[in-house]
Protein backbone atom coordinates (compact mmCIF):
# COMPACT_ATOMS: atom_id res chain seq x y z
CA UNK A 1 0.00 0.00 0.00
CA UNK A 2 1.06 3.76 -0.85
CA UNK A 3 0.77 6.80 1.09
CA UNK A 4 -0.87 9.50 -1.71
CA UNK A 5 -2.09 12.91 -1.34
CA UNK A 6 -3.34 15.99 -3.89
CA UNK A 7 -5.13 18.92 -4.03
CA UNK A 8 -4.69 22.30 -4.66
CA UNK A 9 -4.35 25.45 -2.86
CA UNK A 10 -4.31 29.71 -2.42
CA UNK A 11 -1.37 29.55 -4.39
CA UNK A 12 -2.15 27.30 -7.21
CA UNK A 13 -5.80 28.36 -7.22
CA UNK A 14 -8.01 31.47 -7.18
CA UNK A 15 -10.96 31.83 -4.87
CA UNK A 16 -13.08 32.05 -7.69
CA UNK A 17 -11.87 28.32 -8.34
CA UNK A 18 -11.78 27.67 -4.47
CA UNK A 19 -15.58 28.64 -3.68
CA UNK A 20 -17.23 26.35 -6.48
CA UNK A 21 -14.48 23.30 -4.48
CA UNK A 22 -15.81 24.19 -1.29
CA UNK A 23 -17.05 21.30 1.00
CA UNK A 24 -19.56 20.98 3.38
CA UNK A 25 -18.45 18.75 6.60
CA UNK A 26 -21.44 15.98 5.05
CA UNK A 27 -19.46 16.00 1.86
CA UNK A 28 -16.54 15.92 3.57
CA UNK A 29 -17.54 12.38 5.07
CA UNK A 30 -19.16 11.57 1.79
CA UNK A 31 -16.39 12.13 -0.41
CA UNK A 32 -14.05 10.17 2.04
CA UNK A 33 -16.59 6.86 1.51
CA UNK A 34 -16.67 7.39 -2.29
CA UNK A 35 -13.06 7.25 -2.29
CA UNK A 36 -12.92 4.51 0.21
CA UNK A 37 -15.04 2.38 -2.10
CA UNK A 38 -12.39 3.09 -5.42
CA UNK A 39 -10.34 -0.11 -6.53
CA UNK A 40 -7.34 -0.82 -4.36
CA UNK A 41 -8.13 1.90 -1.78
CA UNK A 42 -8.12 1.25 2.03
CA UNK A 43 -8.27 4.86 3.96
CA UNK A 44 -9.36 8.37 3.39
CA UNK A 45 -8.92 11.86 4.48
CA UNK A 46 -10.14 14.92 3.10
CA UNK A 47 -9.07 18.32 4.31
CA UNK A 48 -10.90 21.42 3.07
CA UNK A 49 -10.70 25.03 3.89
CA UNK A 50 -10.86 28.33 2.82
CA UNK A 51 -7.62 27.94 1.47
CA UNK A 52 -6.60 24.49 0.43
CA UNK A 53 -8.77 21.34 -0.93
CA UNK A 54 -6.35 17.92 -0.49
CA UNK A 55 -7.57 14.40 0.30
CA UNK A 56 -5.16 11.83 1.63
CA UNK A 57 -5.87 8.24 0.82
CA UNK A 58 -3.37 4.56 1.65
CA UNK A 59 -3.51 3.18 -1.71
CA UNK A 60 -2.46 0.24 -3.53
CA UNK A 61 0.29 1.68 -6.24
CA UNK A 62 -1.08 0.20 -9.27
CA UNK A 63 -4.17 2.44 -8.29
CA UNK A 64 -3.12 5.45 -8.28
CA UNK A 65 -5.00 6.96 -11.22
CA UNK A 66 -7.94 5.46 -9.97
CA UNK A 67 -8.12 8.27 -7.44
CA UNK A 68 -6.62 11.01 -9.96
CA UNK A 69 -9.76 10.36 -12.08
CA UNK A 70 -12.04 10.49 -9.63
CA UNK A 71 -10.97 13.49 -8.42
CA UNK A 72 -10.58 15.14 -11.97
CA UNK A 73 -14.11 14.16 -12.26
CA UNK A 74 -15.60 15.85 -9.37
CA UNK A 75 -13.80 18.80 -10.30
CA UNK A 76 -15.45 18.52 -13.52
CA UNK A 77 -19.14 18.20 -11.86
CA UNK A 78 -18.11 21.39 -9.61
CA UNK A 79 -17.45 23.43 -12.56
CA UNK A 80 -13.77 24.13 -12.94
CA UNK A 81 -12.48 21.83 -15.41
CA UNK A 82 -9.66 19.66 -14.65
CA UNK A 83 -7.16 21.65 -12.74
CA UNK A 84 -3.16 21.03 -12.14
CA UNK A 85 -2.93 19.33 -8.56
CA UNK A 86 0.35 19.16 -6.25
CA UNK A 87 1.13 15.13 -5.72
CA UNK A 88 2.90 13.86 -2.91
CA UNK A 89 3.86 10.13 -2.53
CA UNK A 90 5.59 7.87 0.69
CA UNK A 91 7.59 9.85 2.75
CA UNK A 92 6.60 13.37 0.47
CA UNK A 93 3.16 12.79 1.93
CA UNK A 94 4.16 12.63 5.51
CA UNK A 95 6.62 16.08 4.69
CA UNK A 96 3.55 17.75 3.69
CA UNK A 97 1.45 17.07 6.05
CA UNK A 98 3.49 18.35 8.90
CA UNK A 99 4.11 21.74 6.54
CA UNK A 100 0.66 22.54 6.57
CA UNK A 101 -0.16 21.20 10.23
CA UNK A 102 2.67 23.93 11.40
CA UNK A 103 1.36 26.72 9.21
CA UNK A 104 4.48 26.74 6.58
CA UNK A 105 1.82 26.23 3.34
CA UNK A 106 -0.38 28.89 4.97
CA UNK A 107 -1.62 32.01 3.19
CA UNK A 108 -0.40 33.83 6.31
CA UNK A 109 2.76 32.59 7.74
CA UNK A 110 2.52 30.68 10.92
CA UNK A 111 -1.31 30.52 11.68
CA UNK A 112 -2.47 28.74 13.92
CA UNK A 113 -6.68 28.06 12.69
CA UNK A 114 -5.14 25.25 10.24
CA UNK A 115 -3.79 22.48 13.01
CA UNK A 116 -7.65 22.63 14.57
CA UNK A 117 -9.20 22.54 10.82
CA UNK A 118 -6.33 18.91 9.99
CA UNK A 119 -7.86 17.68 13.16
CA UNK A 120 -11.48 18.19 12.60
CA UNK A 121 -10.98 16.55 9.25
CA UNK A 122 -9.08 13.76 10.39
CA UNK A 123 -11.64 13.26 13.13
CA UNK A 124 -14.55 13.12 10.96
CA UNK A 125 -12.74 10.56 8.75
CA UNK A 126 -11.88 8.44 11.71
CA UNK A 127 -15.45 8.54 13.20
CA UNK A 128 -16.91 7.28 9.92
CA UNK A 129 -14.39 4.24 9.42
CA UNK A 130 -12.41 6.08 7.12
CA UNK A 131 -9.16 5.68 8.74
CA UNK A 132 -6.75 2.96 9.66
CA UNK A 133 -3.48 2.59 11.27
CA UNK A 134 -1.61 3.99 8.41
CA UNK A 135 -3.88 7.13 8.10
CA UNK A 136 -4.00 7.07 12.01
CA UNK A 137 -0.26 7.35 12.40
CA UNK A 138 0.65 10.01 9.60
CA UNK A 139 -2.23 12.08 10.75
CA UNK A 140 -1.30 11.45 14.80
CA UNK A 141 2.45 11.73 14.42
CA UNK A 142 1.54 14.95 12.11
CA UNK A 143 0.06 16.76 15.38
CA UNK A 144 3.05 15.77 17.42
CA UNK A 145 5.58 17.27 14.95
CA UNK A 146 2.88 20.73 14.27
CA UNK A 147 3.42 20.27 18.58
CA UNK A 148 6.97 20.48 18.51
CA UNK A 149 7.44 23.28 15.66
CA UNK A 150 5.29 25.83 17.27
CA UNK A 151 6.90 25.61 20.90
CA UNK A 152 10.48 25.46 19.43
CA UNK A 153 10.27 28.37 16.74
CA UNK A 154 9.32 31.33 16.88
CA UNK A 155 7.15 30.89 13.57
CA UNK A 156 3.69 32.35 15.17
CA UNK A 157 5.11 35.14 16.77
CA UNK A 158 3.55 37.99 14.90
CA UNK A 159 1.85 35.60 12.68
CA UNK A 160 -1.75 36.22 12.40
CA UNK A 161 -4.75 34.60 11.13
CA UNK A 162 -6.10 35.32 7.64
CA UNK A 163 -8.69 37.18 9.71
CA UNK A 164 -6.68 38.91 11.31
CA UNK A 165 -4.63 40.14 8.80
CA UNK A 166 -7.38 41.74 7.19
CA UNK A 167 -7.56 43.48 10.60
CA UNK A 168 -4.27 44.75 10.07
CA UNK A 169 -5.42 46.09 6.57
CA UNK A 170 -8.14 48.15 7.98
CA UNK A 171 -5.89 49.82 10.22
CA UNK A 172 -3.34 50.85 8.06
CA UNK A 173 -6.55 52.27 5.97
CA UNK A 174 -8.94 54.25 8.72
CA UNK A 175 -5.51 54.48 11.20
CA UNK A 176 -7.18 54.79 14.36
CA UNK A 177 -9.77 52.23 14.81
CA UNK A 178 -11.46 53.32 17.74
CA UNK A 179 -14.51 55.33 16.25
CA UNK A 180 -15.09 52.52 13.83
CA UNK A 181 -17.91 50.36 14.47
CA UNK A 182 -17.21 46.36 13.11
CA UNK A 183 -20.13 43.93 12.38
CA UNK A 184 -18.51 40.52 11.97
CA UNK A 185 -20.83 38.43 10.57
CA UNK A 186 -20.35 34.64 10.75
CA UNK A 187 -19.68 33.18 14.73
CA UNK A 188 -17.48 30.33 13.95
CA UNK A 189 -14.24 29.88 14.33
CA UNK A 190 -12.76 32.37 12.08
CA UNK A 191 -15.70 35.23 13.32
CA UNK A 192 -14.37 34.62 17.00
CA UNK A 193 -10.59 35.02 16.06
CA UNK A 194 -11.43 37.93 14.07
CA UNK A 195 -13.22 39.55 16.74
CA UNK A 196 -10.83 38.75 19.84
CA UNK A 197 -8.40 40.60 17.39
CA UNK A 198 -10.83 43.43 16.46
CA UNK A 199 -11.20 44.09 20.32
CA UNK A 200 -8.18 44.11 20.94
CA UNK A 201 -7.52 46.75 18.82
CA UNK A 202 -9.42 49.13 20.13
CA UNK A 203 -12.70 49.43 18.01
CA UNK A 204 -16.03 51.53 18.94
CA UNK A 205 -17.60 48.65 18.66
CA UNK A 206 -18.45 45.09 17.78
CA UNK A 207 -21.92 43.55 16.43
CA UNK A 208 -22.24 40.26 15.58
CA UNK A 209 -24.46 38.92 12.96
CA UNK A 210 -24.92 34.98 12.74
CA UNK A 211 -27.68 32.25 11.43
CA UNK A 212 -27.91 31.34 14.35
CA UNK A 213 -28.71 34.05 16.99
CA UNK A 214 -27.74 32.00 20.02
CA UNK A 215 -24.65 31.62 18.65
CA UNK A 216 -24.19 35.36 18.26
CA UNK A 217 -25.30 36.30 21.50
CA UNK A 218 -22.43 34.01 22.98
CA UNK A 219 -19.69 35.64 20.93
CA UNK A 220 -20.98 39.01 21.17
CA UNK A 221 -21.08 38.44 25.52
CA UNK A 222 -17.22 37.58 25.01
CA UNK A 223 -16.55 41.10 23.47
CA UNK A 224 -19.15 43.59 24.86
CA UNK A 225 -20.82 43.58 21.61
CA UNK A 226 -24.40 43.54 20.50
CA UNK A 227 -25.63 40.18 18.65
CA UNK A 228 -28.07 40.40 15.24
CA UNK A 229 -30.08 37.69 13.59
CA UNK A 230 -27.87 37.58 10.22
CA UNK A 231 -31.23 39.08 8.68
CA UNK A 232 -31.30 41.82 10.81
CA UNK A 233 -27.38 42.93 10.51
CA UNK A 234 -28.28 43.07 6.50
CA UNK A 235 -30.83 45.14 7.32
CA UNK A 236 -28.56 47.49 9.94
CA UNK A 237 -25.77 47.43 7.71
CA UNK A 238 -25.08 50.95 7.40
CA UNK A 239 -23.79 50.64 11.49
CA UNK A 240 -20.80 49.30 10.52
CA UNK A 241 -17.44 51.34 8.96
CA UNK A 242 -15.76 47.72 9.29
CA UNK A 243 -17.58 44.18 7.47
CA UNK A 244 -15.82 41.29 7.99
CA UNK A 245 -17.69 38.03 6.51
CA UNK A 246 -16.69 34.41 7.15
CA UNK A 247 -20.21 32.64 7.36
CA UNK A 248 -19.86 29.18 5.94
CA UNK A 249 -23.34 29.75 3.55
CA UNK A 250 -23.32 28.41 0.24
CA UNK A 251 -24.14 31.69 -1.35
CA UNK A 252 -24.09 35.12 -0.88
CA UNK A 253 -25.31 36.52 2.09
CA UNK A 254 -24.64 40.53 1.01
CA UNK A 255 -25.59 41.71 -2.98
CA UNK A 256 -25.20 44.62 -4.41
CA UNK A 257 -28.62 46.11 -3.32
CA UNK A 258 -28.16 45.24 0.03
CA UNK A 259 -24.78 47.56 0.22
CA UNK A 260 -25.97 50.15 -1.71
CA UNK A 261 -28.79 50.69 0.07
CA UNK A 262 -26.82 50.91 3.31
CA UNK A 263 -23.68 53.27 1.44
CA UNK A 264 -26.84 55.86 0.63
CA UNK A 265 -27.78 56.13 3.82
CA UNK A 266 -24.01 56.42 5.35
CA UNK A 267 -23.80 59.90 3.25
CA UNK A 268 -20.54 59.59 2.22
CA UNK A 269 -18.66 57.73 4.87
CA UNK A 270 -16.67 54.94 3.28
CA UNK A 271 -17.48 51.27 3.82
CA UNK A 272 -14.59 48.76 4.45
CA UNK A 273 -15.39 45.33 3.58
CA UNK A 274 -13.41 42.29 4.20
CA UNK A 275 -14.41 38.79 3.02
CA UNK A 276 -12.71 35.86 4.17
CA UNK A 277 -15.57 33.22 3.23
CA UNK A 278 -15.17 30.56 0.60
CA UNK A 279 -17.75 30.27 -0.99
CA UNK A 280 -17.32 34.28 -0.66
CA UNK A 281 -20.20 36.34 0.99
CA UNK A 282 -20.29 39.40 -1.21
CA UNK A 283 -21.22 39.75 -4.42
CA UNK A 284 -18.04 40.63 -6.31
CA UNK A 285 -19.78 43.84 -7.74
CA UNK A 286 -20.51 45.20 -4.70
CA UNK A 287 -16.39 46.82 -5.03
CA UNK A 288 -17.67 49.00 -8.02
CA UNK A 289 -19.78 50.75 -5.71
CA UNK A 290 -18.52 54.34 -4.81
CA UNK A 291 -17.49 54.42 -1.00
CA UNK A 292 -16.83 50.69 -0.76
CA UNK A 293 -13.79 48.81 -0.74
CA UNK A 294 -13.58 45.18 -0.77
CA UNK A 295 -11.04 42.76 -0.02
CA UNK A 296 -11.55 39.00 -0.58
CA UNK A 297 -9.30 36.32 0.87
CA UNK A 298 -6.76 36.32 -1.93
CA UNK A 299 -6.18 39.93 -1.77
CA UNK A 300 -4.32 39.08 1.92
CA UNK A 301 -1.88 37.17 -0.05
CA UNK A 302 0.58 40.43 -0.55
CA UNK A 303 0.29 40.84 3.73
CA UNK A 304 1.00 37.44 3.67
CA UNK A 305 4.13 37.92 1.87
CA UNK A 306 5.55 40.63 3.64
CA UNK A 307 5.50 38.56 6.63
CA UNK A 308 6.48 35.50 5.19
CA UNK A 309 9.88 37.43 4.45
CA UNK A 310 10.11 39.11 7.56
CA UNK A 311 10.15 35.60 9.36
CA UNK A 312 12.85 33.82 6.32
CA UNK A 313 15.02 32.81 8.95
CA UNK A 314 12.16 31.08 11.00
CA UNK A 315 11.00 29.31 8.02
CA UNK A 316 14.38 27.47 7.80
CA UNK A 317 14.69 26.57 11.51
CA UNK A 318 10.87 25.09 10.98
CA UNK A 319 11.98 23.14 8.21
CA UNK A 320 14.79 21.59 9.82
CA UNK A 321 12.58 20.85 12.75
CA UNK A 322 10.34 19.00 10.42
CA UNK A 323 13.12 17.08 9.02
CA UNK A 324 14.47 16.37 12.07
CA UNK A 325 11.14 15.22 13.67
CA UNK A 326 10.64 12.83 10.21
CA UNK A 327 13.50 10.32 11.35
CA UNK A 328 10.82 9.27 13.94
CA UNK A 329 8.15 8.77 11.62
CA UNK A 330 7.09 5.06 11.26
CA UNK A 331 7.18 4.98 7.43
CA UNK A 332 8.74 1.43 7.16
CA UNK A 333 5.41 0.17 6.61
CA UNK A 334 4.62 2.99 4.16
CA UNK A 335 6.90 2.34 1.25
CA UNK A 336 7.13 4.57 -1.57
CA UNK A 337 9.18 7.40 -3.60
CA UNK A 338 10.01 10.22 -1.29
CA UNK A 339 9.86 13.02 -3.48
CA UNK A 340 6.82 15.36 -5.46
CA UNK A 341 5.91 13.74 -8.06
CA UNK A 342 3.32 16.75 -9.34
Amino acid sequence: MELFSLGLNHESASVAVREKLAVSESEAGEICSSVVALEGVDEAVVLSTCNRLEIYVSVEESCLTVVEDYIDEMLILRGTGKLPLYKFRGASVARHLCRVASGLDSMVLGETEILGQLKKSYALAHSSGNTGKRLNRLFQNTFKVAKFVRTNSQITRGATSVGAAGVDLAEKIFGDLSRCMVMVFGAGEMGKVVTKTLASRGVKGVIVSNRSYEKAVELAGDMEGRAMSLEEGVEQLKLADIVITSTSAPHRILGINEVASAVRKRRGRPLFMIDIAVPRDIEQDVGDLAGVYLYDIDALQGIAASARSRREKQVIHCEALIDEQMRYFDLHNCPGEDSDIG
